[in-house]
């Protein structure tokens, strides 16, 4: 199996190598072939070898690719002629057309959360919504017919919308049986009005799945007071952005909230966190995030290839980060005293042992 791996900016440097090193144990672990990782160039470093921070020969490599990891990238920090394009996670989206963001929070034994009993999943429609950054074939979806106006524009598709709902029912069906709907349809009626009406078309093919919809406004409150109630979330763009960030905090911390991104055929393990530059090169990042999107990603080639040894792998490494956080051992953001490097040390460990 081939795998990409791009290190990213900031602290990509450091916890994309050891996420590598972790998902190696796993597959050792398990008696799964080994992987051949094909590392390619993206982000600042990027731009100082190819004079772009996304190169043609990373997004024709990715397309070869079943599926690769991608560290954080800090685009506020390159040069001013690159800001106003896509990011390079949003270049490598929209041309894979990685249409669902499944964002998980729950809770981890060991770790402070305001949230102790939650445990569900943000599955976000990746592709158009209220972000308009995904809604142009050429440009960025914003425009300025004066300088003192700005207008942005949301793309709703019934096709995108119950694709995306499919993708929440078919997980839902794994876990608890419920999924819930958010929407603002009180105010954009026509938009996130066809959002909820699309999902709960798809619903009626999912019987056994109880559904509910919520305004975004109300649900974010609901995570606060009652997140332990949910299960599956789906949502448009925008909202899943939010909300995500809300629940990861709520169950913990954005260094522990895991993400994949993916299609029908290919898929993209990439934390919910950014670049944190101000601690990039110190030994102090909290590597969780991505040592668990990348069990995602492997979980979903191991659905993708019907491949048990995939799956297994997965389970490996989130049982060893689990173990490693309830042991007492993290880095400080979750008031630990490990640095990077000790915390991937314990879970590598945890991850050879059988």
């Amino acid at each position: 199996m081939r795998l990409g791996l791009m290190h990213g900016d900031g602290i990509g440097h450091e916890i994309v190598p050891a996420t590598r090193q972790i998902v190696d144990a796993a597959l050792s672990s398990v008696h799964a072939p080994p992987v051949e990782w094909v590392e390619l160039p993206l982000g600042s470093t990027a731009i100082d070898t190819h004079g772009t921070p996304i190169p043609d020969e990373t997004i024709d490599a990715l397309g070869q690719l079943q599926g690769w990891i991608l560290g954080p990238h800090d685009s506020a920090s390159y040069p001013e002629r690159f800001r106003g394009q896509l990011t390079p996670g949003g270049v490598i989206r929209k041309k894979f057309e990685l249409f669902a963001n499944i964002r998980p929070a729950a809770a981890f034994p060991g770790v402070k959360a305001m949230v102790p009993d939650m445990d569900l999943v943000i599955v976000r429609e990746n592709t158009e919504g209220l972000y308009a950054d995904r809604n142009m074939a050429v440009g960025s979806g914003e425009f300025m017919p004066t300088p003192d106006i700005a207008l942005a524009v949301g793309v709703f598709t019934r096709a995108a919308c119950e694709r995306i709902a499919r993708t929440a029912f078919a997980l839902a069906s794994r876990r608890r049986n419920h999924v819930t709907i958010v929407h603002k349809a009180n105010v954009l009626t026509l938009t996130t009005g066809l959002f909820r009406d699309a999902c709960r078309t798809v619903a009626a093919e999912y019987p056994h799945v109880v559904v509910d919809d919520e305004h975004v406004d109300a649900m974010a409150a609901h995570l606060v007071r009652r997140g332990g109630d949910f299960d599956v979330v789906v949502t448009e763009n925008m909202f899943g952005d939010i909300l995500s960030d809300l629940a990861g905090e709520l169950s913990g911390s954005l260094g522990t909230a895991p993400s994949i991104n993916a299609s029908e055929t290919q898929v993209m393990a990439q934390a919910a966190h950014g670049a944190a530059p101000d601690i990039a090169g110190k030994n102090r990042a909290n590597p969780t995030a991505l040592f668990l999107s990348s069990a995602m990603m492997l979980d979903w080639l191991g659905d993708a290839r019907g491949d048990r040894l995939l799956s297994a792998a997965a389970r490996r490494i989130s049982d060893a980060v689990r173990t490693t956080i309830a042991s007492g051992i993290a880095t400080a953001d979750l008031g630990g005293l490990a640095s990077t490097s000790e915390f991937s040390e314990v879970v590598y460990a945890h991850t050879l042992r059988r």
